[in-house]
């Protein structure tokens, strides 16, 4: 019986490729592999040819999705290919790694939140990997890898070279106390006991390689006993889900990332492809033209040339036998990105690490709630991508308010796979614009959301109910209401409209009724384009915007400069809900109200500035009125700092109704020139503040005017200053009289 140890990196497409050409020659009769043996159940589906990395197994306690691990796998993965090679050559293979089934158990049980990307992580107390390279005289581990492993041909010696180096490293840099690490390679020791107890003849065992030393030499089988003596357990559960590349990388917060995963892949296959180096600059470089080109940027074959010449030059300069993603990226920016740092950060998003998303096959285990998602999204022709893209819906197509119902659904249940944009009425209330991207945790979320229902549908329905249960607050009620509506969930809308009603009935807080009101609003708009009945609604909105009108005059009064900030943008959002209603009954209501407000000296001054400017906008109040209510609030009896808050009030948003009517900027303009040098500093941030609304051309044309302004002033004061003496005239005209020869 003979044991053959493959420290390998994980996600090295070199590790991949040499542990590859080693298991050929070995032809082992057993496969063990650093991995969760609670997925072995699972593992079939790896050679389906539906099966795309990259993917990761998802381990999880049924009970509790979210304390759950994922371990990643793509193409280049040595675990993936170890994987493949048994399976299609029907050798037995088996993970080896501690059970999540215990690590997930000493999580919950000590209400820790699991380390979700913990899968192939090695944990000594520092990278053992830049240890060995700066020995190599390398700052960058990566680069020492690709150096060492990525650019040099197939060896299987390559494994006895690595546990060499792993057995002196760990000699110098014992492993971390961490009794969860040594219950791992405890572990993974019973696991190659057992497969030569079972008579297994040639064992080929692939970890990491910081264990690899660990399991070379083997203590006592009654020490690893042990130290798995009495580990607690839970039950867990298996699933393949689709991964991407940009979760594979460092940056991702992953342990066990790695820098360029595209750049990885474009390795592996190019090299399976083709065994000639030289096409690997080649074909990277032909890459990185076609997507400067997509972008509409230059990219000749001649840039290819030269670029691919100057890596091979500086590679020849520092001694590397072939060009590596360093030399390829400062050639790339040097010959096409003319020294620009800006490409390169598109290269380095799309090709270095990539936006390639797996697939998984449809016979891999769900809950069916996840089955009736991939259901409806292959219904409506919904795929899901890693990249960002941005989708365009017609509500006025079935398929697209179908859509639309899904999301709004996943939303309830949150699910974010999409997000709403704002269209900014561009393109009216029948159109919506999502922003879709699927991350791989969205997994773990349609399974959390599996307690609620079999069915998106019935899970939304179910969810939204409890949530109506759980929101006693009227805003909160009726933006759910929105939400449901918008889902298209009748029977959801029925109960929330319940307890709604009676929410409403209760409330006292006159903000609380005005913030109820948009959301309704918005239910009430949707009415007619998604086919919805919104009748039973409508007398809810009877009833709060007869409340709102009754109780605003009173909730107006005694309010500070912040609280009259935050009346003021309830106020315009009503304003506007009013508006969208579209009901004359409660436009008659409002404006009553509005005129109560500008007539009472006691409330805000910014309350009663926008009341006025309201009311103008409606026609209620002419500019003869709205001028001399200005006049009165300008004059010199208020406090400059409440005639101030008049001005943000009336003005806030918009300067053109200054630009068109003479009358209210003059009213304006002879109250600022009439103030004292103190009133007119103590008040200048003031009338920044509100100036500072108004857009750019709009604040132009008033330095404009007033400028134009002054000299008329100016003007007017000499004529009218100036003594006219009509005997010196009477002298002096006949005089005048000859030179004009009149």
């Amino acid at each position: 019986m003979t044991v053959h140890i493959f420290g390998i990196r994980h996600h090295g497409p070199g590790s991949s490729r040499s542990l590859r050409r080693a298991l050929e020659e070995l032809q082992p009769d057993t496969i063990l592999v650093e991995g969760p043996p609670d997925a072995e159940a699972v593992l079939p589906l790896l050679t389906s040819p539906a099966m795309k990395p990259p993917v990761a197994l998802l381990i999880y306690i049924p009970s509790k999705p979210h304390h759950c691990v994922y371990y990643p796998f793509a193409i280049f993965s040595p675990e993936w290919q170890a994987l493949d090679y048994g399976l299609t050559h029907n050798i037995p293979v088996r993970f080896m790694d501690l059970p999540q089934t215990h690590r997930l158990a000493f999580a919950s049980q000590n209400e820790t939140q699991p380390d979700t990307d913990e899968g192939f992580e090695d944990t000594p107390q520092i990278d053992p990997l830049l240890a060995l390279a700066e020995v190599a005289g390398y700052s960058d581990t990566e680069r020492w890898w690709e150096h060492l492993v990525e650019q040099r041909g197939d060896s299987v010696d390559l494994f006895t070279a690595i546990l060499s180096a792993m057995t002196a490293v760990r000699e110098e840099i014992p492993p971390r106390k961490n009794p969860i690490e040594a219950q791992r390679e405890a572990y993974m020791r019973q696991t190659i006991r057992s497969a030569q107890k079972a008579g297994a003849s040639k064992i080929a065992v692939v970890c990491g390689a910081w264990h690899a030393p660990a399991l070379q030499d083997m203590p006592p089988a009654k020490e690893d006993i042990a130290l798995l003596k009495g580990l607690p357990k839970t039950k867990v559960e298996a699933t393949w889900i689709p991964w991407n590349y940009s979760r594979l990388s460092y940056k991702s917060g992953y342990g066990a990332g790695v820098e360029s995963p595209g750049w990885y892949h474009h390795l592996w296959s190019t090299q399976c492809r083709d065994n000639r180096h030289s096409m690997i600059s080649i074909g990277w470089m032909t890459r990185v033209a076609h997507l400067l080109r997509e972008q509409d940027l230059e990219a000749s074959s001649a840039h290819v040339i030269e670029a691919v010449r100057l890596a091979e030059s500086l590679a020849a300069l520092r001694d590397r036998p072939l060009p590596g993603l360093l030399e390829l990226n400062e050639a790339t920016q040097t010959v096409m990105c003319f020294g620009r740092d800006l490409p390169m950060e598109l290269i380095h998003d799309k090709l270095i690490v990539g936006e390639r998303l797996g697939q998984v096959p449809p016979d891999t285990p769900m809950l069916p709630l996840q089955q009736d998602f991939f259901r409806q999204q292959k219904r409506l022709r919904m795929t899901a991508d890693g990249t960002e893209k941005i989708l365009d819906l017609d509500l006025r197509k079935k398929n697209d308010l179908e859509r639309s119902h899904l999301l709004h659904r996943l939303h309830i249940l949150d699910v974010p796979w999409g997000q709403l944009q704002q269209t900014g009425g561009k393109k009216g209330t029948f159109h919506e614009l999502w922003r879709l991207q699927w991350q791989p945790e969205l997994a773990v979320s349609l399974i959390e959301a599996g307690i609620w229902g079999n069915r998106v549908e019935d899970a939304a329905i179910h969810k939204a109910c409890d949530l109506s249960n759980q929101s006693p607050e009227l805003p909160t009620l009726t933006t759910l209401l929105n939400q449901v509506i918008l889902s298209d969930l009748p029977d959801a809308v029925a109960y929330v409209m319940s307890n709604l009603e009676n929410a409403a009935a209760l409330a006292q807080d006159v903000t609380h009724l005005m913030a109820a009101l948009p959301p309704i609003a918005n239910v009430m708009r949707y009415g007619n384009v998604r086919q919805t009945d919104t009748a039973m609604v409508s007398h809810v909105v009877n009833g709060l915007v007869t409340r709102i009108c009754i109780g605003l005059p009173s909730a107006c009064g005694s309010l500070d400069d912040n609280a009259a900030g935050v009346m003021y943008e309830n106020m315009m959002k009503v304003n506007g809900a009013i508006a969208l209603l579209s009901n004359q009954e409660h436009l008659r209501l409002w404006q009553q109200v509005l005129t109560q407000i500008a007539n009472n000296r006691t409330i805000h001054n910014l309350l009663i500035g926008r009341c006025c400017r309201l009311l103008l906008d409606a026609g209620i109040f002419d500019i003869e009125e709205t001028a001399q209510r200005m006049g009165f609030a300008l004059s010199t009896a208020s406090e400059p700092s409440q005639a101030a808050a008049w001005i943000e009030g009336f003005l806030k948003g918009s300067g053109l109704l200054l630009l068109h009517d003479e009358i209210l900027w003059q009213v304006l303009d002879d109250w600022v020139i009439g103030l004292s040098a103190d009133s007119f500093i103590t008040l200048l941030p003031l009338l920044r503040r509100t100036f500072a609304t108004f857009s750019s051309p709009e604040k132009r044309q008033m330095g404009e005017k007033v400028k134009q302004g002054n000299r008329d002033r100016v003007k007017s004061h000499t004529v009218e200053g100036s003594e006219f003496n009509q005997e010196n005239a009477a002298v002096v005209l006949p005089t005048i009289t000859q030179l004009l020869g009149i």
